[in-house]
């Protein structure tokens, strides 16, 4: 799930292209090709109403957000009752009366919809959640199936989007995608979805370590300035300072510390070679 404002920054590049209703219920007929849609239909519908106002961090209308994630959902091969838990699984959120989605959709798709916001996916067996790979789609997957589709059909758009949230809050939400979505999706079969979620999260996090070897490579241009017996020695050391350094604030400040000083400190190392020459 995703909070989302009204208003905010809007980053400079954004995601043009959303899935439509249209695209969605091709993508279910491509699986079940006699399936019924027009429950699909229907929760497209109410979300329209319930979601109207809201917009997500990007300045979005909150609907494009239920449509993505169902289009991610329609294409693991998911049934249409799914595919209407995936559009309405943030209705919860809205005005909505209690009750109502029961009423309209079914008990069982509420409490799918339920599950979805309060499963621990940590605690389901992996055992339950492979999802076929040849052979027609089941019509009716179980709970684990369905809830895992939608959980993670909702990071991967949230982490599409990820530009637009908080630096703190975007590293925390990659970090995870990266140590437990992206491997559950792998366990379960989901590999584009997978893979997808691994590379999205692997853009957020390696800046991080890109900016540390940038400082190392630094550092080590700077031990050029050294006297040649002297380099390795001081190459090591201020690596060694720097991998301890906790933040990348602090290791900037001791990477500008000795580029201010690696003149001062070559020209003292010089010195008595300096002297021997003239004696």
């Amino acid at each position: 799930m995703t909070s989302r404002r009204r208003s905010g920054p809007r980053p400079l590049r954004r995601r043009s292209t959303t899935p439509s209703l249209d695209g969605i219920l091709t993508a279910v007929r491509r699986h079940h090709p006699d399936a019924d849609t027009s429950l699909i239909r229907h929760a497209h519908d109410e979300a329209a109403v319930w979601h109207a106002g809201q917009t997500r961090r990007s300045g979005d209308p909150f609907l494009t957000h239920c449509l993505a994630v169902a289009a991610i959902v329609a294409d693991t091969g998911m049934p249409p009752a799914v595919i209407c838990a995936a559009v309405l699984h943030d209705i919860d959120d809205t005005a909505c009366p209690p009750g109502r989605v029961a009423e309209h959709f079914g008990q069982e798709t509420a409490d799918l919809i339920s599950a979805v916001r309060t499963a621990k996916l940590g605690a389901i067996p992996l055992t339950a959640l492979r999802f076929g790979t040849t052979g027609p789609r089941a019509l009716t997957p179980t709970r684990e199936k369905a809830v895992l589709a939608i959980r993670l059909a909702d990071r991967l758009h949230n982490m599409r989007t990820i530009a637009f949230v908080a630096p703190t809050r975007r590293y925390l939400v990659a970090r995870e995608t990266f140590e437990v979505l992206a491997p559950l999706a792998r366990a379960a079969g989901l590999t584009d979805v997978s893979r997808e979620l691994h590379d999205l999260s692997s853009a957020v996090l390696q800046p991080a370590s890109t900016a540390f070897a940038v400082t190392t490579r630094m550092l080590a241009v700077l031990t050029l300035l050294l006297p040649t017996p002297t380099r390795a020695r001081w190459r090591e050391e201020w690596h060694a300072e720097l991998a301890a350094l906790p933040t990348r604030r602090t290791r900037t400040r001791f990477t500008l510390r000795v580029l201010l000083g690696t003149p001062r400190l070559s020209w003292t190392l010089r010195r008595p070679a300096r002297r021997e020459r003239r004696s």
